[in-house]
């Protein structure tokens, strides 16, 4: 589809760790001048590029459109610069409305009171324009802004998303620890699987890595199951253009293997399948009643594992449990790559396997670690002696 609309430069944020995947998702989807920075990723785009980025890509958690730059010494100035901004064009006074800010820097410490100022700026343009004003709405606005404070340089960015893109709207419930949309398909991205092969997460909780792995083998766009985004309560939302864009495909549906899950726990098993369900998944998906250190793999594959974390989900031994997990992957799964996070990064030592990449990824709050393991059949000095490894 080409365009004749202007570009402009977009903003997509993701997860700390997953700049390089989401730049490789943005550059297939025919972005330009991809820029990775800490935590985002740069790139430029019409208005097709800004819908196609919130509905296909996997590990951008919102996308960005900046509107304004500007200078400011102090929170008057940053009054002064936002009523500059001509907001009758953007929204209507019977809009809501909801400000955040991330400030850094000496001048503006106080993240929530510059929001505040930067509402009271909006607002007032309004009210003295036409005698009333828009509502704030912090959970579901028709309008969200962020403003970013560097020292006294300052954008204002509309949030075209809305809520964040890992809210795909297919879990219907959580377990206690889940695991975040956007880590689970970074961390199958990382991971270099490229469905010839079987997956499985023999501890899938509320199954999450299993459906994103799932929606990757089967071509389902991320945004598929969403119900809304920002960009379509826009002035400038066309709805055709949109339509269109949902309609697009990337690559070809051939996988011909298996999506293999399980879990110890009659309640994560109930609300994975339930989850699954939503995702009308249930057919791709094979889910089991079983503990790991039961399964028994019937062919080779990647595993991509979320082991409870001890942060919270509280077990005897951290340390014994990873040990179990090593023994049971060296036991069954020669000739597998496994990948498990973790946040306890002593206790993942007790693995006892050498691991062949360490990835530095957040869930929530948690600095955790992503690990590959390579469980080789035979040992690997008779593999360089064969020829089938490199010795690097």
């Amino acid at each position: 589809m080409k365009s004749t609309e202007k570009t402009y430069q977009l903003v997509a944020k993701t997860i700390q760790g997953l700049e390089h995947v989401l730049a490789e998702e943005l550059e297939a989807l025919g972005a330009k001048n991809i820029e990775e920075q800490n935590r985002a990723v740069l790139f430029d785009g019409d208005r097709a590029m800004l819908y196609r980025a919130n509905y296909h890509c996997r590990t951008a958690i919102s996308i960005l459109k900046p509107i304004a730059e500007f200078t400011a010494n102090n929170e008057d100035e940053l009054y002064r610069e936002i009523g500059k901004i001509d907001w009758s064009k953007l929204m209507s006074v019977k809009d809501t409305l909801s400000v955040g800010a991330t400030t850094f820097g000496n001048i503006f410490t106080h993240s929530k009171y510059a929001s505040l100022k930067v509402k009271d700026a909006i607002v007032d343009q309004f009210r003295e324009r036409e005698g009333t004003r828009p509502d704030v709405d912090p959970r579901n606005p028709d309008l969200k802004i962020q403003i970013h404070m560097a020292q006294n340089k300052g954008k204002v960015l509309l949030d075209s998303s809305g809520e964040p893109l890992f809210k795909r709207g297919y879990k219907v419930k959580l377990t206690e620890a889940p695991i975040n949309e956007v880590l689970a398909a970074g961390m199958l991205k990382l991971s270099g699987w490229n469905m010839d092969c079987d997956l499985i997460d023999p501890m899938c909780g509320s199954g999450t890595i299993l459906i994103e792995a799932a929606m990757m083998a089967y071509n389902v766009a991320p945004g598929t199951y969403r119900t809304r985004f920002g960009f379509e309560r826009w002035n400038d939302f066309d709805a055709d253009l949109f339509a269109e864009i949902a309609e697009e495909t990337y690559g070809d549906v051939c996988f011909e293997h298996k999506i293999i899950g399980g879990d110890l726990s009659e309640e994560a098993f109930s609300i994975a399948t339930e989850n699954i369900a939503q995702a009308f998944l249930s057919k791709k998906i094979t889910v089991n009643l079983q503990d790991f250190f039961d399964h028994k793999p019937t062919s080779k594959g990647v595993i991509v594992m979320n082991p409870p974390y001890g942060e919270r989900i509280q077990l005897n031994s951290m340390k014994t449990f990873y040990q179990k997990i090593g023994d049971k992957l060296k036991l069954d799964f020669s000739g597998f790559s496994a990948w498990i996070i973790g946040s306890d990064l002593a206790a993942m030592k007790f693995i006892g396997l050498r691991p062949e990449r360490k990835i530095k990824l957040f869930n929530g709050p948690l600095e955790c670690s992503f690990r590959k393991f390579s469980l080789y059949d035979g040992s690997k000095k008779d593999l360089y002696k064969n020829g089938k490894l490199d010795k690097k």
